[in-house]
């Protein structure tokens, strides 16, 4: 990894070339404007026009649409998501050309090393939430932090941030081994399960690669102290404990019934009162990881309690879309049961008349290993409507579809496209109706049609 490192250095200076392969993506997309700002000439492509690749090309970036091999011609280097395999025609005719290529991990793991402070925040679930977090309360400190998020953030107005601090916050994710390619000066583990099983194993080999992670860190590791899979993953290992049991370094104290306002103490002793504005108890444990990493960096107290009194949430994180009918419309990226667990129970604490979910399962091998684990979640709510899975990277080989979960779910309505979810909700959503658009993939799009003139 240091040799591959240290090859990929010498091609991040002013006036190189840089292509990336899958340019749109959530992490892809902000790696690109921050080579860009860099000095760096870059140019993309990725399979679809979107958001993501509007801005880059208004930032002044060349994008294609489609994969073809001439997009390479005159790039001193690749760099690709890790969705593009050796058979993408443009992996395929930079390696013909003797162009070097390397994984977006990797390039992230070279600019990292260039900050006193690399914070990588990591786990199953609510990585995008804490690293906003995060974000807040370093840029309420005047830390001016470099940022790099999975997520649109309204306080940066997008999914990056360039800073000429010191600091460097990333949401590290573990599929494919990604945040082994990572530099942490200080490695946060949120929690963890067993997710993306396209690629690992089983549990077991999951609880494998974080510890190989928390390895890496050079100053320390900060982890879910109350996380039973985060305590067999570290054990034998040192790092400082955060959650609500009273054991851990970092807890909390004085919560309010509905989780939003809470003492956090470390080591025993009061840091800050933290009043926030985002629901439900996952939403406190995120917000007491963040002010535990800013604890760690020496942050004051004031300045943690005062970044997270102004976060609202990031973009698909239990984001209100707005009223349709009578009913409150949210959108929220839970595409894990865990996480759908957390999030219907952060809705119930709200006073609704019913829970409406419309879910959209992201890629075919999650849904077959948690198959039973989602139906038990999804028969939480009051009614739930199944778009078809969402793909993403995968083929269906398994032969498995949303009809299956719907067979599973008393009452449930299946849809094979957005459009039908979008005409079933408007013939069923009324006054006093809470509405969930969940899932990782386009569901969101169901929802906002909603409101489309």
């Amino acid at each position: 990894m240091m040799n591959r490192s240290e090859e990929l250095k010498k091609y991040f200076v002013p006036g190189k070339h840089v292509h990336l392969v899958g340019i749109g993506g959530v992490s892809m997309r902000p790696l690109g404007l921050v080579l860009k700002d860099m000095g760096l000439i870059v140019t993309g492509s990725d399979m679809n026009s979107s958001v993501s690749t509007d801005e880059l090309i208004s930032k002044g970036i060349h994008v294609s649409i489609g994969h073809e091999a001439n997009n390479v011609n005159g790039a001193d280097c690749v760099i690709r998501t890790a969705a593009a395999h050796n058979d993408n025609p443009e992996i395929a005719a930079a390696r013909s050309l003797g162009i070097p290529t390397f994984e977006r991990a990797e390039a992230w793991g070279v600019i990292m090393q260039a900050y006193k402070n690399a914070i990588c925040i990591s786990g199953t679930h609510g990585k995008t939430t804490t690293t906003s977090m995060l974000t807040h309360i370093l840029m309420a400190a005047n830390y001016d932090p470099t940022v790099m998020i999975g997520g649109y953030l309204p306080l940066l107005r997008a999914g990056h941030r360039v800073g000429s601090g010191d600091t460097i916050v990333l949401e590290s994710c573990e599929y494919c081994d990604s945040f082994l390619n990572f530099y942490p000066t200080l490695a946060v583990i949120l929690n963890i399960e067993a997710d993306h099983l396209d690629y690992f194993k089983d549990l077991q080999d999951v609880e494998k690669s974080f510890r190989k992670f928390a390895q890496l860190s050079a100053n320390g590791v900060l982890a879910n102290g109350d996380d039973p899979h985060v305590a067999e993953t570290l054990a034998g290992m040192e790092y400082i404990s955060f959650g609500f049991g009273q054991e851990n370094r970092i807890t909390a104290r004085n919560i309010s019934d509905d989780w939003r306002h809470l003492d956090v103490y470390c080591d025993d002793k009061f840091y800050c009162h933290l009043d926030l504005l985002v629901l439900g108890k996952h939403n406190a444990l995120n917000a007491l990881g963040a002010a535990g990493a800013a604890w760690m960096l020496g942050v004051p107290g004031d300045a943690a309690a005062k970044g997270l009194l102004t976060f609202v949430g990031a973009e698909r994180r239990l984001q209100f879309k707005g009223k349709y009918n009578g009913a409150d419309v949210f959108d929220d990226y839970a595409h894990h049961p865990d996480e759908l667990a957390a999030t219907i129970e952060a809705v119930r604490s709200l006073d609704y008349k019913r829970l409406i979910v419309a879910f959209q399962p992201h890629t075919y091998t999650r849904t077959k290993a948690l198959f039973d684990d989602f139906v038990r979640e999804l028969k939480k709510a009051d009614h739930v409507v199944l778009a078809e899975i969402y793909a993403a990277r995968e083929r269906n080989t398994i032969g498995i579809s949303s009809r299956d979960l719907s067979e599973q779910i008393p009452g449930s309505v299946y849809c094979e496209t957005l459009p039908q979810v979008t005409d079933y909700l408007k013939q069923t959503i009324g006054q006093g109706d809470v509405v969930l658009t969940v899932g990782a993939g386009d569901i969101y799009k169901s929802g906002e049609a909603l409101f489309a003139k």
